[in-house]
């Protein structure tokens, strides 16, 4: 019988795990899964991958599939304030008792394994089988699991999903993924395994078709949500199943004999209109398993939704708002959502990177907006240095300044931000979780 750690003494050895990085492969997680019983087998599982917008997609499923009567577990990546966000069962964390006992049992089939040809076993791969692990104990009905990075040798790729979630494709992680949008949709379409039905927001077409392909390969059925446009002449192209309507903070969404009405995101943003449209889709293509959602549930899902450090307002006068947007894509929709639901004076700009992120595709949405820039750098330590990241910043504006903490950064910018300014704290989850007013 394994030892059964503290809740601090589990973090710790967490933590002691990231010295082996990012190690792309499922052998190890295989190896890990089959010595604890195999529990992800014993799990219905919506898969989630995509660029942007997993995080938010996979909330709004939980949140519909538990509205619904279901009991679903969530897991997340990355976390913003406490690690156990990653492990949500019904909206609720894991106790503090139950993640230190589920890392208790891990750990010495972690250890034996690392002693193999295999090599050890990463922190990513530990925290993915504790979820398994935790929600097959907890016997739940559903299982939404966020992919990490990528899809095709994450970590969480080791399910047979009953739907495959692909939200969007653009480039980022190109270290890993690839330096085009084909090939990084290639590596998130490996989450699409034969039989399951795919649900996918991508808009490039290059993407798209990589997406269909695989779908195909594998006998796969494919939906696909998009925006509802003006077309001068013809109907909407045949490949797009189900197609939404904003207006006004609310959308509607149209399918095949689905009509839902002034659906209200509980997360701001237009943005947030795409991911709650997905999201809507892949619970509706729970029905091939006899699964139905009425529509009350769906609406109060989405009505309901929540997850820090998505344009979340911590204060007013002046207003302090903390997003996570760490790549170009985000960062655009960032700006379009603080334009369309803020009103400030002046905008400052508290922005940490990763080093594995591009800083010059953020800062050129971003930087156009502010009348002020403070460079920092998270604890994190893949953080890219503040002063680097100010020379960036430079080729968009002048008024640049360091500040190496993000505590001390946010604190510098509430002094010199009048009442009706705009403090915009973002860059990535781990500069927006250092955050402390």
């Amino acid at each position: 019988m394994s030892e059964i750690m503290t809740y601090d003494q589990a973090v710790n050895y967490l933590d002691g795990l990231m010295k082996f990085g990012i190690k792309f492969g499922l052998d190890r997680i295989k190896a890990l899964s089959e010595a604890l019983g195999s529990p992800h087998k014993h799990l219905r599982v919506i898969h989630v991958g995509g660029t942007n917008g997993k995080g938010s997609t996979s909330t709004f499923i939980q949140n519909i599939l538990s509205e619904a009567g279901y009991r679903t577990a969530l897991y997340v990546s990355p976390y913003v304030h406490d690690l156990r966000e990653r492990i949500q069962i019904d909206g609720r964390v894991i106790g503090r008792e139950e993640f230190a006992e589920l890392i208790s049992d891990i750990k010495p089939v972690v250890d034996k394994i690392s002693q193999t040809e295999l090599g050890p076993v990463t922190e990513f791969e530990v925290k993915t089988m504790a979820a398994y692990l935790y929600f097959a104990r907890r016997m739940v009905d559903f299982a939404v699991m966020e992919v990490g990075m990528g899809g095709r040798f994450d970590a969480t790729n080791i399910v047979e999903p009953l739907v495959a979630v692909i939200t969007n494709v653009s480039l980022d992680h190109t270290e890993r993924l690839g330096h085009t949008v084909e090939k990084i949709a290639f590596e998130k379409a490996g989450i699409i395994k034969t039989g399951t039905v795919v649900v996918t927001a991508a808009e490039d077409e290059d993407a798209w078709r990589v997406i269909l392909r695989r779908a195909r390969e594998e006998g796969a059925e494919v939906w696909r949500v998009m925006r509802s446009q003006a077309r001068k002449q013809g109907s909407p192209s045949a490949d797009v199943q189900f197609r939404y309507i904003s207006k006004d903070g609310n959308f509607s969404f149209n399918g095949p004999e689905v009509h839902m009405l002034n659906l209200r995101p509980g997360l701001l943003g237009q943005f947030q209109h795409t991911n709650a449209a997905t999201a809507v889709a892949a619970v509706l293509a729970l029905a091939r398993y006899e699964v139905r959602v009425p529509e009350p549930a769906v609406q109060a899902g989405i009505a309901n939704a929540y997850i820090p450090g998505r344009l979340e307002v911590l204060q007013d006068k002046p207003t302090v708002v903390i997003d996570g947007a760490h790549n170009t894509d985000a960062a655009h929709n960032l700006a379009k959502a603080i334009h369309d639901k803020f009103t400030y004076e002046k905008l400052i700009l508290v922005i940490g990177m990763l080093s594995t992120h591009s800083a010059e595709g953020v800062l050129s949405n971003l930087a156009p907006l502010a009348s002020h820039i403070i460079a920092t750098q998270s604890q994190w330590s893949k953080a890219l240095p503040a002063q680097e990241l100010a020379e960036s910043a430079r080729t968009f504006l002048d008024d640049v300044e360091v500040v190496e903490r993000v505590p001390n950064a946010v604190r510098r910018a509430l002094e010199i931000a009048g009442e009706k300014d705009l403090i915009l704290v973002t860059g990535s989850f781990y500069t927006i979780g250092e955050v402390s007013l």
